[in-house]
């Protein structure tokens, strides 16, 4: 399949700047290829009427930390140290010191670099060392200090890596770091938020244990590769980039006994999705897992551990738009976005959140 073919046209106004407030009053179109198509226009504090009692929600509890920073380059040139801007996105942890990074203006970085980053009040500063470079604007850079200390240093000079479609129509302020960060975010790692999740209040939360849904959570360090172009025409060409998670063993075995018993498995966010497909065996088991994956899911992909999807309305001609195409059918999913155009969803990640049920085979 090409790349055009997930293509649409999104008007820029759809593109929300801010997120609803409360965050449940979000709406959510309900989107069913069962037995028989339909769309439904509803809000995210609705959930629950869409679930039934037995089933399972499954959120990324992991933690964005502030992974954009702006700093400055030295460079030791015939005994002449030459300065000039930089700029990173930290996207995945390596070890203790060193991180992957997508560097603005990679091509003129060089291993040996040293790069400073300093916070406005010129205070204590982040600096490492350049060690490595790869394709695609990425760097490996060690830091002088090690964890936590790194982290420490992040609250101090780092911002909150904003996607392209917010950073550049607004700058990044105080309320993102809030707002940008579910209210059950746990685990620090992740350079982009779980954006399905942001829907989620201690409201919500509460009514749907109430209501007799379970809630699991699972942990996938959104990496800032999530916003990457597809710059190939043929999507058999497009390689992911690897983001790290975990399924722990209670999880599994509790999401496997709510299938047992009948109960769906519904996950909030294609990164708890990604994260369950590639923890799951051929005949949907879920099993205790942990490392790096860099699943691709597009259609044609048969799923094996996930029943229903809670998403956010995603950018063309993107990963995730093939994914959600893979889950519930790509001409679904175009009329579906059709709809949600007309009748002026927000979009993206501060904007409103879709509930896909699937075609059943």
């Amino acid at each position: 399949m090409r790349v055009d073919d997930f293509d649409f046209d999104l008007p820029n106004e759809s593109i929300a700047l801010r997120p609803s407030v409360p965050r449940d009053a979000a709406r959510m179109l309900v989107v069913n290829n069962g037995q028989s198509f339909s769309i439904e226009d509803a809000r995210v504090d609705q959930l629950t009427d869409f679930l039934r009692p037995g089933d399972a929600l499954v959120f990324n509890d992991t933690k964005v930390i502030p992974a954009q920073l702006e700093g400055i380059r030295l460079r030791l040139v015939d005994g002449e140290t030459l300065t000039a801007k930089a700029s990173l996105t930290l996207h995945m942890r390596m070890d203790d010191r060193c991180w992957k990074a997508f560097a603005k203006g990679a091509k003129k970085l060089k291993p040996g670099d040293r790069l400073i980053f300093s916070p406005p009040d010129n205070g204590a500063e982040l600096a490492g060392t350049i060690t490595a470079k790869g394709n695609g604007g990425e760097i490996d850079i060690v830091f002088d200090v090690a964890d936590p200390d790194i982290d420490e240093a992040l609250a101090r000079v780092g911002h909150i890596p904003l996607p392209p479609y917010i950073s550049a129509q607004r700058a990044e302020d105080e309320q993102d770091r809030q707002d940008y960060q579910t209210i059950y975010a746990k685990n620090k790692g992740a350079v982009a938020a779980p954006t399905a999740g942001l829907h989620f209040t201690d409201a919500l939360l509460a009514k749907i244990n109430q209501t007799g849904i379970s809630s699991h959570f699972v942990t996938l360090h959104v990496g800032a590769g999530t916003f990457l172009p597809v710059k190939v025409d043929d999507i058999n060409d497009h390689k992911m980039h690897e983001e790290h998670g975990e399924v722990s063993q209670p999880t599994a075995l509790a999401l496997n006994e709510v299938r047992a018993r009948g109960g769906r498995i519904v996950c909030v966010g294609t990164t708890s999705l990604r994260l369950l497909e590639s923890a799951a065996i051929k005949d949907g088991t879920i099993e205790p897992w942990s490392g790096a994956t860099d699943i691709f899911i597009t259609p044609g992909y048969q799923f094996k551990a996930v029943d229903v999807l809670m998403t956010n309305f995603h950018l063309p001609r993107s990963t995730l738009f093939m994914l959600v195409s893979a889950f519930a059918g790509s001409a679904t999913m175009r009329n579906a976005y059709q709809h949600a155009i007309q009748r002026q969803y927000r979009f993206y990640s501060y904007g409103d959140a879709s509930l896909l049920f699937p075609e059943k085979p």
